[in-house]
């Protein structure tokens, strides 16, 4: 039972780490006018379309991460349905936010952690990575195979 806590949460934390690191790089290539569209938070299509592949590889690094820990499929079915209602529950949070409507008008270089708190991404997004990221947890998951349990009879 602690093998499979133990890879529950070090899958999380290994998609939170690369999404973070990911995510921060990336911003720093693209700077705040790849990232989002002219004087606004609302990212861009290039942010949005890195993103969900960025997300898709770190679910894949969570399932796989779990998978070899736990050892258990059931375990990465646990983490992906965890991530899928946390990432769902967020879109909604955001969507029906008065603030999700408005994005503040962006003006020259941004911080990360600024751009970070006030980026605005499209409903279709917010709806999407969820999905994607349980997707990518399950096959990062069925990457590794698990041996049998062979009758001894």
């Amino acid at each position: 039972m602690a093998r499979k806590i133990i890879g529950l949460i070090a899958g999380y934390l290994a998609m939170a780490i690369f999404l973070l690191v990911t995510f921060s790089i990336l911003y720093l290539i693209l700077g705040a006018d790849g990232s989002f569209k002219p004087n606004s938070f609302q990212i861009s299509t290039n942010w949005a379309v890195l993103s969900i592949i960025l997300t898709l590889l770190g679910a894949i690094d969570a399932g796989l991460v779990c998978m070899l820990i736990a050892k258990h499929k059931g375990t990465v079915l646990v983490l992906a349905a965890f991530v899928f209602v946390v990432g769902i529950s967020s879109a909604i949070s955001k969507i029906s936010s008065p603030y999700a409507e408005q994005s503040k008008i962006r003006i020259g270089h941004v911080a990360s952690i600024e751009a970070m708190k006030n980026a605005v991404q499209p409903v279709s997004v917010l709806l999407f990575n969820p999905v994607i990221s349980a997707a990518g947890i399950f096959l990062g998951g069925s990457l590794i195979k698990t041996k049998k349990k062979e009758n001894l009879i």
